[in-house]
């Protein structure tokens, strides 16, 4: 058999394509390579879109009543003082893009006006928070990304 420039080429693009298809199968199958979705319920998140932007234009409205910051001690929430923080009622969610597993959601639940999500209940890293909260029928709405 003759090898020329056709024969070449053939035979470097066969062994590309074997390169990529392994690859691709690697990836599928091995669990250090773990693909997964940020919810599993995407559909229903992207109906929510319209609601939570009202909910982001009420929050804006508070000003800088309301705010959440990350401190030495943890993650720092302060909800308005003049509201009664009995009546405040709503959900953080806590998301970790580098490991699902370390995402987390806690019910709202104030002594005060102000609340504090423990650093050591948090690993180092970038967290994206979700906090949905509602204070005598307005609803409120923020999303945040820290970094400890």
């Amino acid at each position: 058999m003759k090898f020329n420039w056709g024969t070449g080429i053939v035979i470097g693009m066969l062994c590309f394509m074997i390169f990529i298809l392994q690859y691709v199968i690697r990836v599928q199958t091995d669990s250090k390579f773990d693909n997964e979705l940020v919810t599993e319920q995407y559909y229903e998140k992207e109906i929510e879109v319209d609601d939570n932007y009202q909910k982001e234009k009420n929050l804006n409205e508070l000003g800088d009543k309301f705010n959440v910051f990350a401190a030495s001690e943890g993650i720092f929430i302060q909800f308005p003082e003049d509201f009664d923080y009995h009546n405040i009622q709503g959900n953080i969610s806590l998301y970790r893009p580098s490991d699902q597993k370390m995402d987390t959601n806690i019910s709202i639940e104030l002594s005060s006006s102000a609340m504090l999500i423990p650093k050591n209940a948090l690993a180092d890293g970038r967290w994206d928070i979700i906090i949905d909260w509602q204070y005598k029928g307005n609803q409120y709405y923020t999303k945040q990304s820290l970094t400890f």
